[in-house]
């Protein structure tokens, strides 16, 4: 009796794993299976340097609580529009991984610019994870009003930006892409970033902007690097 009972007993905590692992692996997670159209097929991961970009393959998983928030006050967490401004580019998770493995292959754009992606959150928020291929250049580095001098900023323009400086105007030909997010569509650091740009001639047609940013990103389940 007791060896039957024992045996039932296993069978049921076999019964029982199978059914976590299933309910962990569940169905594979691909970023998008593509329609023909403006849709892309990338499957389950894409390379992007030497990291790769994939969603979280666990079929339970529930979003990051650093994202869960819904009510942030307003100011300064305001909602910004889809459009930030004209001739800027909006991009989703599509464009900006297309962006993203452009630029790790060298891939320049059609106008023969190369591509920069653009964490312009500050540095206490970028430690937390950011996308695969970006580099981190927070938002008070091109505002004045928060400390940033006139030649710190030509610096920046000249030597990560690409644009030529003569006779104390910047000159955009050779200028980068820029392909610019932050927290989400919540958060003002990227459009400040975008404002200051703008401010200073750079053309909104090389500037391009992930409104969702890592809400989105977090969201949909995608992997983050420190």
């Amino acid at each position: 009796m007791l060896k039957i009972k024992h045996n039932i007993l296993s069978a049921g905590l076999l019964s029982l794993v199978l059914v976590s692992f299933s309910a962990v692996a569940g169905k594979p997670v691909a970023i998008s299976k593509g329609d023909g159209n403006n849709s892309l097929e990338i499957g389950l991961s894409v390379t992007v340097g030497e990291h790769k970009i994939m969603r979280n393959q666990d079929n339970s998983a529930t979003v990051n609580p650093a994202f869960a928030k819904t009510s942030r006050p307003c100011p300064p967490f305001c909602i910004q529009p889809m459009q930030l401004r004209p001739g800027i580019e909006t991009l989703g998770e599509q464009e900006i991984i297309h962006y993203a493995v452009m630029m790790s292959k060298g891939e320049k754009m059609p106008d023969g610019s190369e591509i920069m992606i653009i964490d312009s959150r500050t540095p206490d928020w970028v430690a937390k994870g950011t996308i695969p291929g970006a580099v981190n250049l927070p938002w008070t580095l091109l505002s004045e009003r928060k400390g940033a001098d006139p030649l710190s900023i030509a610096e920046l323009m000249t030597t990560k930006f690409g644009a030529k400086e003569q006779n104390g105007l910047f000159y955009f030909d050779n200028a980068k892409t820029l392909v610019m997010f932050c927290n989400g569509m919540w958060c003002g650091q990227s459009p400040n970033n975008i404002k200051s740009l703008l401010k200073y001639g750079y053309p909104a047609n090389k500037i391009k902007w992930y409104r969702g940013g890592m809400q989105n990103w977090e969201n949909l389940g995608f992997n983050t690097v420190k």
